[in-house]
């Protein structure tokens, strides 16, 4: 990361390193991997205390694809809330998992009943258990349509997946060769491209002014992909999509400061046991969400920005939903905080935190 800057402007006054405390209305995460079972229980409460609302990912190992498979989720979600005893209000925002089989009607049945608050388009095998995933775009024309007509948002994972397709080119592939052609057929279609990770993104969601929008992830703005190679290769740091070159990290900083309200806080938390991530064939995810609000507030200090946290995080990602901000607040203390080695699961099994162990500069205030 880069060095924390000694001053920083916020309106007429100046910021200095002696900062006491940065209170912010209470933010929403745009994009979460929750889990299920004894896993969602273990990480739940990272979410809950931090965030009011959080639109949660449907790639479970049985994928959540229509409203019933939506409700019985999000009841496990509530349940596991109630056992961990998290006193905040939190409320989960149920996806759909598109498929080459999903019914338009149902799809807008969820939608109108308030249980789902977005689709959520994998390309199939581009990432964690998306293999039930859209195999031709084509074959979502009833469901795109009927999207468009009722203002159901649209999560893209924006990536190519054919193999002759370099891995650290497949986003950009994708916005050329599917993303423009799409929204050139469907220009109604309210668009979330997540946890963009190049310059290529950058300038193109820029270039949509407000047609689409945009999550970036807190480990994106921090590593690039030199990351998963320094001293060897490094699990922690595997996620889809990989962290790409400085340069596209540079662009990612300057989006996530430019006051563009298309770019909005998605942390892409996506756990997976110590064991499943050493091992022969690693999954992909990082978990951040246990110091999710100290890393973003850590990257807006170092840009000398601090001033636009707040938008970023709390006021532009429910405005693109149509939705109203919370009227709560967080705060953050200058402390310093280190983010966890470990967290255990009921089972015994443990989860590996991103930058586990390193100290940061700020700490949720109610933070355990």
């Amino acid at each position: 990361m880069h060095n924390v800057d000694a001053s920083m402007k916020v309106g007429k006054s100046i910021i200095s390193n002696n900062i006491k405390e940065l209170t912010i209305r209470r933010p929403d995460d745009w994009h979460v991997h929750l889990r299920e079972g004894l896993l969602l229980e273990a990480v739940l409460p990272f979410t809950a205390r931090q965030f009011a609302r959080a639109i949660v990912m449907p790639n479970l190992t049985e994928p959540v694809t229509n409203t019933v498979e939506a409700e019985g989720y999000q009841s496990l979600i509530l349940k596991a809330l109630a056992k961990e005893n998290v006193t905040r209000k939190f409320i989960p925002l149920m996806t759909a998992y598109l498929t080459d089989m999903t019914k338009a009607s149902d799809l807008a049945r969820g939608y109108s009943e308030g249980i789902f608050s977005a689709a959520k388009l994998y390309p199939a095998n581009s990432t964690t258990n998306s293999a039930h995933g859209v195999s031709d775009i084509a074959k979502l024309e009833t469901v795109l349509n009927k999207m468009e007509d009722i203002g159901m948002p649209l999560l893209i994972h924006g990536e190519v997946t054919d193999a002759a397709v370099d891995v650290f080119d497949r986003e950009a592939v994708f916005i050329r060769e599917i993303l423009k052609p799409l929204i050139h057929e469907y220009p109604k279609l309210k668009v979330v491209l997540e946890h963009i990770t190049t310059s290529d993104a950058v300038d193109f969601v820029s270039s949509m002014k407000g047609k689409v929008a945009a999550t970036i992830t807190a480990h994106h703005l921090i590593i690039n992909r030199n990351s998963l190679f320094q001293g060897g290769f490094q699990p922690h740091n595997y996620c889809l999509p990989v962290a790409k070159r400085e340069r596209h990290r540079t662009a990612l900083r300057k989006a996530v400061t430019s006051g563009d309200p298309w770019f909005f806080l998605g942390t892409d938390s996506a756990p997976h046991t110590i064991k499943d991530k050493e091992t022969n064939c690693g999954c992909a995810g990082i978990f951040s969400a246990p110091s999710a609000l100290e890393l973003y507030a850590t990257v807006f200090e170092e840009e000398g920005v601090i001033e636009k946290f707040e938008n970023f995080a709390s006021i532009y990602g429910p405005a693109y939903y149509g939705l109203e901000t919370n009227a709560g607040t967080v705060t953050l203390t200058r402390e310093e905080c280190m983010v966890p080695e470990r967290v255990t699961v009921a089972d015994g099994t443990e989860i590996k935190p991103f930058l586990a162990g390193k100290v940061l500069g700020w700490r949720l205030k109610d933070k355990p």
